[in-house]
């Protein structure tokens, strides 16, 4: 039964429940409940309660009242969530103050900023439901898997004290755009896992002795010894690999497989 035919039901039966003895009234009730699917104390405050409050209106406003329906504050969500790459809602809703402040695109009001700063990661994840299939992340992975590779490979574990600076991971970061086509600029990056110092070296493309020269450069920069680096699989543009590997000491000339 519908909330409309409901409260036309409550309409019929009110001036009969209200003229009728207590013997009627138990029938009355009884009927009520059972048509509606009303609990008896709360069909017996319905009876008792004023005919004019009951409207189809008035019960649809049931409920808590929503904060967060204004197509504002989407918009504004929106347009910061798809500049920080789409991030999940849990890390945009740390990023919304860091850059709410720099917003221009639409003015934005106090009370928007408001909600903006104080919305849930919940209620992000609801109200970005609708867009989430539209957009898709910016970047291109050129990292592929090298399971069959590392098979090959002597993999010496527990050797790393890695709350000693030295150890680092090394992978490539490429500057391609939307397209992997052609030669362009990737980015070597060291990372020392104690201390978080990183450094960072462009090539061109991705052949095997520009990526050696910047790993070199690298190490006599740093301002420790290497003790151990650790490499991502990378396909180099002669067509050899990297296989990913621990290394102790300096860098070496790395062994291609063939």
């Amino acid at each position: 039964m519908s909330t409309a035919a409901k409260i036309e039901y409550l309409k019929s039966i009110h001036k009969r429940y209200h003229a009728s003895r207590k013997k009627e009234k138990k029938i009355i009730l009884t009927e009520f409940c059972q048509n509606c699917g009303y609990n008896r104390k709360y069909a017996i405050q319905l009876l008792n309660s004023s005919l004019d409050e009951k409207t189809v209106d008035n019960l649809s406003l049931r409920g808590r009242r929503r904060i967060y329906d204004d197509a504002m504050l989407e918009t504004v969500l929106t347009d910061i969530w798809t500049a920080t790459n789409l991030p999940c809602s849990k890390r945009l809703k740390y990023l919304i103050p860091l850059w709410l402040p720099y917003y221009d695109k639409h003015p934005v009001s106090d009370d928007i900023k408001q909600k903006l700063l104080t919305i849930s990661a919940s209620t992000i994840d609801r109200i970005m439901a609708p867009s989430r299939t539209k957009y898709c992340k910016k970047g291109l992975a050129t990292t592929k898997p090298g399971a069959i590779i590392k098979k090959h490979i002597p993999v010496k574990t527990n050797q790393w004290d890695e709350t000693q600076p030295g150890f680092l991971e090394a992978d490539t970061v490429a500057h391609c755009g939307t397209s992997v086509a052609g030669m362009f600029v990737f980015t070597v990056n060291n990372v020392d896992i104690a201390s978080q110092w990183t450094a960072q070296r462009a090539v061109w493309g991705k052949g095997e002795t520009g990526v050696l020269e910047a790993l070199r450069d690298v190490e006599s920069q740093l301002p420790f010894p290497i003790k151990g680096q650790r490499f991502r699989v990378s396909k180099l543009a002669s067509g050899k690999t990297f296989p990913t590997a621990q290394t102790t000491g300096s860098i070496h000339p790395f062994k291609t497989l063939s």
